[in-house]
């Protein structure tokens, strides 16, 4: 969830603003909300009951695949940077998520799991005043420790990064419609720039933290993921604790077909990541700000697409700039009527809380845009999907990358 005002700058302490706090709200409502309150309206999926009498919690719509998905948390430790914003001397620590295909006979036997580790979302809830049980939380559609569905091909891979003071849970929605089509798609909290939880039970925050994070801080944890990549691929755990993983997963990835995505600051973070290494093939920016210090001015000569929204290249110079130095396949799209936060889980999660809270849709539109809620949704599983398939797999699955579609009327395709 965003809250910099620009890419340039580093982190700062602040008041979450209004869309965190009213998400907050509703999460930390969820003992005392009674559950009609979340009928008000249909867009969005419909808060889950729990059958009991309990409140319902928030749900994410189920990816839409062949395939269950699976997911397994990773601890990392890089020993060749030193983390500034941590204790003198300690190196830089970072919590990532595997999300693959799972094999489907086996992949209920394994528990769902949270959309956030509970610290980190108790330490959200208090981040935004309402240190409450988070009774609402909604679950994801991956099977913890699930084995991995192997067909006798390594699966491409996909790495994300998350916005200024997010998590690597705000992009669910993406991440495991990615999984669920085959993809493995690994994301990663920048720590001290968010909110993560560490195995011990340590959550880390933003509060106090200086020099902070730029673009570039963010750029170099996905050039560190890309390597553990390339170690799970290799047959090599990366877990600094030795987690056990899934059944599947070592020597299942595919190091020769990796891509990146990332929303705003993490947009930009994506882009500085494939200026860096060729071996990242394709890149996308979800309303990726592109502002860095230089700007980015060097010419990138691998696919890349835009999904914008705010920071266009009509309103933002940086955004133009960087369009001028994409020389190889590149696509700009912009779905009418989104805002900032429409690409993301944001999109379902907001109008459901909004609901519990009694706000109006104009309130509520405030915060997501006006495009539909279930229109945003499809437009976010839709879109990635197809790039990363044409430009990880080659696999040219219709034509919506070739210009405007039917069946996306609302989707604007900048030339």
């Amino acid at each position: 969830m965003d809250t910099t005002p620009m890419d340039t700058t580093p982190v700062a302490r602040r008041t979450g603003p209004t869309r965190r706090r009213m998400l907050g709200t509703a999460l930390a409502l969820g003992a005392v909300t009674p559950l009609g309150l979340a009928r008000t309206a249909s867009a969005a999926p419909a808060p889950v009951s729990s059958g009991t009498g309990s409140p319902a919690r928030l749900a994410l719509p189920a990816p839409t695949g062949p395939f269950p998905v699976g997911m397994v948390p990773l601890h990392l430790r890089d020993e060749s940077r030193l983390d500034p914003n941590a204790r003198p001397g300690r190196f830089r620590e970072l919590m990532a998520t595997v999300w693959y295909p799972a094999r489907s006979a086996d992949a209920d036997a394994y528990p769902l799991a949270p959309w956030m580790a509970e610290g980190a979302l108790k330490a959200f809830l208090d981040d935004v005043g309402f240190p409450l049980p988070p009774a609402l939380a909604p679950l994801t559609a991956g099977h913890e420790g699930a084995p991995v569905h192997r067909t006798g091909r390594p699966l491409p891979v996909v790495l994300y990064s998350h916005g200024a003071g997010g998590h690597r849970a705000d992009h669910t929605i993406v991440v495991q419609e990615l999984a669920s089509h085959g993809f493995a798609v690994v994301t990663v909290d920048h720590t001290h720039d968010g909110i993560t939880e560490f195995p011990d039970g340590t959550v880390v925050t933003r509060d106090g933290v200086a020099p902070g994070l730029y673009p570039r801080d963010y750029a170099a944890d996905l050039l560190f993921l890309l390597e553990r990549v390339i170690d799970l691929a290799n047959g090599r755990n990366p877990d600094v604790d030795g987690r056990a993983l899934p059944a599947g997963l070592l020597g299942g990835l595919d190091a020769r077909n990796i891509g990146v995505a990332g929303w705003s600051k993490g947009g930009t973070a994506a882009a500085l990541a494939m200026v860096a290494d060729q071996r990242i093939r394709a890149g996308l920016t979800l309303d990726g700000r592109m502002e860095s210090n230089p700007a980015i001015t060097t010419d990138i000569d691998r696919p890349f697409m835009m999904m914008t929204a705010v920071y266009t290249r009509a309103a933002s110079p940086y955004v133009e700039t960087f369009w001028g130095h994409l020389r190889g396949w590149r696509l700009d799209v912009q779905a009418t009527g989104a805002v900032h936060s429409s690409y993301g889980d944001n999109m379902t999660l907001i109008p459901q809380a909004g609901r519990l809270l009694g706000m109006t849709e104009q309130q509520i539109q405030s915060l997501v845009g006006t495009i539909d809620p279930d229109r945003g949704v499809l437009i976010q599983q839709a879109y990635p999907r197809a790039f990363f398939d044409l430009h990880l797999r080659n696999r040219h699955c219709g034509n919506l990358l070739d210009g405007p579609s039917k069946a996306f009327p609302e989707v604007v395709y900048h030339p």
